[in-house]
C-alpha cells in the first residue's frame, strides 16, 4: 500500500469515527469505489488506535478525574457514576463484537446494505435531534441510561450504523444536550477501541512479521498518525460546532452518501 493511500485511509478514519457518519461504512466503501485492495487487519488496528490516541489527547484530564472518582473515591458522586456508566456501556459492544465480529465482517459489508443503514440512521439522527428536549447534562447520566446507550453502540457492528451516530441518537432521545451526549460518545469510544485493538494486536504483529500483504511499517505509521491528528481536530471542532448548530447536516450527508452508493451499484459497480 502506498503511503499516500494510507494517509487517505487515516484521514477518513479520523473524520468518520467521531462524526456520526460511520467509519466502518466509509472504510468499506472507499476500496469498493476506487478499486483499492482491502488494507487488512493490521492496518485496521492502526487506524483505530490512532483515533484512540486522539480521544486520550483531548480527554486525558477527564479520564484522570473519572478514574480518581470511580476507583479511588476522590471526586463527586456524578463523576463516580459517570465512570461506572462508561465501563458498563462498553459491555454490550464487547459481547456482540466477540460473538459476531468475524461473521459480520463476512456478511454485512454489501454496499446496498450499507446504503440502507446509512439512510436509516440518518433519518433516526434527524428525528432524535428534532424531538429530544436537550435538557440533561452528564451529571444526570445513570447506569441504566449508560447501559441503554451501550446497547446502541453494539449495533455499530453493522457498517453504516455508526458508533457515534447510534449513541448520540439514543442520547438525544433521552434528552441530553447535543454537546453533552457527543462528549459521552467520545469518552465511550476509549474502552471499546482499546479493548478491540488489544485483542487484535497479537495477530497484527504476527501478520506484519510474516510480511503478509503489501502493507509496510511506513504505511502503518502514516495511517496511525493521520487518524490521530485528524481525529483530535474533529473532536475539538465537533464540540464547538454543537454549541451552536444541530445534527441536521450529518443526517443529510448520510442520505446523500446512501443515494450515491445506490447510483453506483445500479450503474454496474459491484
Amino acid at each position: 500500500m502506498p503511503v499516500w493511500q494510507a494517509v487517505v485511509y487515516g484521514v477518513v478514519q479520523g473524520l468518520a469515527e467521531f462524526l456520526p457518519i460511520s467509519s466502518s461504512a466509509h472504510l468499506t466503501l472507499l476500496p469498493w469505489a476506487f478499486g483499492w485492495e482491502d488494507p487488512g487487519l493490521a492496518f485496521d488496528v492502526a487506524l483505530h488506535w490512532g483515533t484512540l490516541a486522539a480521544v486520550l489527547a483531548i480527554f486525558w484530564k477527564d479520564w484522570i478525574r473519572l478514574f480518581n472518582a470511580g476507583l479511588i473515591g476522590r471526586g463527586s458522586g456524578s463523576d463516580r457514576r459517570l465512570f461506572w456508566g462508561l465501563v458498563i456501556s462498553a459491555i454490550p459492544a464487547a459481547i456482540v463484537g466477540k460473538l459476531l465480529d468475524k461473521w459480520a465482517e463476512s456478511n454485512l459489508r454489501a454496499p446496498l446494505l450499507i446504503a440502507c443503514t446509512m439512510a436509516m440512521l440518518g433519518l433516526i439522527l434527524w428525528y432524535a435531534d428534532r424531538v429530544g428536549r436537550k435538557s440533561r447534562d452528564l451529571r444526570e447520566m445513570t447506569i441504566p441510561r449508560a447501559l441503554s446507550i451501550g446497547v446502541a453502540q453494539a449495533a455499530a457492528l453493522v457498517p453504516g450504523v455508526s458508533r457515534s451516530g447510534a449513541t448520540i441518537s439514543l442520547g438525544l432521545l433521552e434528552d441530553f444536550t447535543r454537546e453533552e451526549i457527543a462528549r459521552f460518545s467520545f469518552l465511550m469510544s476509549t474502552p471499546i477501541i482499546f479493548g478491540a485493538g488489544l485483542l487484535k494486536l497479537p495477530k497484527m504483529v504476527h501478520d506484519m512479521r510474516a510480511g503478509e500483504g503489501d502493507l509496510t511499517w511506513a504505511a502503518l505509521a502514516a495511517g496511525f498518525i493521520a487518524s490521530a491528528i485528524v481525529g483530535a481536530a474533529v473532536i475539538r471542532w465537533m464540540l464547538d460546532y454543537l454549541r451552536r448548530r444541530t445534527y441536521a447536516a450529518f443526517a443529510w450527508y448520510r442520505l446523500v452518501v446512501a443515494a450515491l452508493v445506490v447510483v453506483l451499484w445500479l450503474s454496474g459497480k459491484r
